[in-house]
């Protein structure tokens, strides 16, 4: 079977452009040679510029360097450790600190960046919604609204609601500094005085990786609206930026998506969107907030439902029917800055009926029975017999430091070090290591050997004397001969 990690060396990204050649009357690919004048190396998030694209040189070493080894558990398939060590090895240098490092390698940011996946695919197909609802509705031969129609979108409003419980239950965990995060906690342990000013620029490098992160996840499509809401979820609406590209919605379709716990007050009392979703929580969403601590015992099915998606990890979601963005597709369908390689994708023959991985179904949203939410309020819950243990791969020290040391094994290969694939490597290593003689080498002395005692053989076939005494020495040549060999073979 032909291991997909196994070069490490020939590139799969190429940076540059297509254009029409007159001269030759084709298609001709002219590569970006200059990136550092060019408009698309860099992005601005949250007022800090990350790489967009990367010349070869630069995938080269990240492929070599940084990339997640193939003995890690399924290398063969997209995880959100892929994501975050690309985005990772894309944002700016004063990034690179031991504690920013430390913190994206926890297990709780870990469990905050996959509710956040799940949360804005539910979200962005929403908003898709939405705009669909709005130009059905405008124009002369708008649609009417009936009250089916109210009812299933406050039944997608309070999904929603649902999933961002998810979200704020992880989050606060951080910001409370349970567990292993309380070394990240702003308030020092003595005095008691909160570090704002550390802190500040801690959560907005944060919330640049992590708009990142989502942003990569989701195919890198609705960045504006992405980095709207994550400002939006974690800070306020008071703190959001008003940008010409960012969308503008109705009262009505603001509560459509916000929720029905999201209020307005004055900044000086305003508490970030997802604690208002632990702060009003109905008692039938309760199980929601041990989903991924406890296994669920009961009769709901929209909890078991948020639950199995929750609980079942990325390279198995097809198993499920579900897409969390490029989660758990295969890495052959994609290049090294995670973008689909759509001649891959057509050489896999995915159709409509035969689509595991949600490339060619267009994203869609379940329409929900009228009566779900009185269904639900009749449900049973019972006590809780299991407890769910969560897997984490931890990152080596090895790997930590040359994170931080980032921008130094950057510029050594780019000064002239050396960038090896595994082909080259293994060359390297016979010629400077010795083994002993050659094959053929070895070889023919075994035939000299051998011919030497069947000539000696056949001549001393017919004096019995002799023939004794000629199978005593040749039985010392034998030994003779075994120890040539091992001399031979002996590295």
């Amino acid at each position: 079977m032909k291991r997909i990690h196994a070069d490490n060396y020939a590139p799969k990204y190429k940076s540059g452009k297509w254009s029409w050649d007159h001269a030759s009357d084709r298609l001709q690919f002219e590569p970006h040679n200059d990136l550092e004048n060019s408009r698309e190396r860099y992005i601005i998030t949250n007022g800090y510029k990350f790489l967009r694209t990367i010349n070869q040189e630069e995938e080269l070493i990240f492929r070599q360097e940084f990339l997640r080894p193939p003995t890690t558990f399924d290398s063969d398939t997209v995880v959100i450790n892929d994501i975050r060590d690309l985005v990772l090895f894309l944002m700016p240098s004063e990034f690179l600190t031991k504690r920013f490092l430390d913190f994206m390698h926890r297990p709780a940011v870990h469990r905050l960046l996959h509710a956040l996946i799940i949360y804005f695919e539910y979200f962005l197909r929403m908003v898709e919604f939405v705009l669909i609802r709005r130009d059905e509705l405008a124009g002369n031969m708008g649609q009417i609204q009936s009250e089916q129609t109210n009812d299933m979108k406050r039944i997608f409003s309070i999904y929603l609601s649902q999933y961002r419980m998810l979200v704020a239950r992880n989050y606060s965990v951080i910001v409370k500094g349970e567990g292993d995060m309380h070394k990240f906690y702003h308030m020092k342990e003595i005095v008691n005085i909160s570090a704002t000013i550390q802190d500040k620029f801690f959560h907005e490098q944060f919330l640049a990786v992590t708009t990142q992160i989502i942003w990569i996840s989701m195919h890198r499509r609705a960045y504006n609206v992405i980095e709207m809401e994550i400002a939006r979820l974690f800070r306020s609406e008071h703190f959001v930026k008003h940008r010409p590209e960012y969308l503008s919605f109705t009262p009505s379709e603001r509560s459509l998506l916000y929720g029905r716990n999201n209020k307005i007050v004055n900044y000086r009392t305003q508490v970030s969107p997802l604690i208002q979703e632990l702060q009003h929580v109905p008692d039938e969403d309760l199980p929601i907030l041990w989903i991924g601590e406890r296994k669920y015992r009961g009769t709901d099915y929209r909890i078991a439902e948020i639950e199995l998606e929750y609980i079942t990890p990325g390279p198995q979601l097809r198993m499920i029917d579900v897409a969390h963005g490029i989660l758990g597709n295969p890495k052959n369908l994609y290049n090294t800055l995670l973008e689909l390689d759509w001649p891959s994708v057509r050489y896999a023959n995915f159709t409509q009926f035969h689509d595991p991985y949600h490339i060619v179904r267009q994203p869609y949203l379940r329409i929900p029975k009228i009566d779900e939410e009185a269904m639900r309020r009749m449900s049973e819950h019972f006590p809780h017999f299991y407890k769910v243990y969560r897997i984490y791969e931890p990152v080596t020290e090895q790997m930590m430091q040359k994170w931080r040391r980032r921008d130094k094994v950057i510029n050594f290969y780019s000064s002239g070090g050396l960038l090896t694939n595994i082909w080259v490597r293994c060359e390297k290593d016979v010629a400077e290591r010795s083994y002993g003689p050659s094959v053929a080498h070895i070889t023919s002395n075994y035939f000299k050997v051998v011919s030497r005692l069947r000539k000696r053989q056949s001549i001393d076939a017919d004096d019995p004397f002799k023939l004794q005494q000629s199978t005593q020495t040749i039985g010392l040549r034998k030994k003779q001969a075994n120890a040539d060999e091992e001399h031979y073979f002996d590295p």
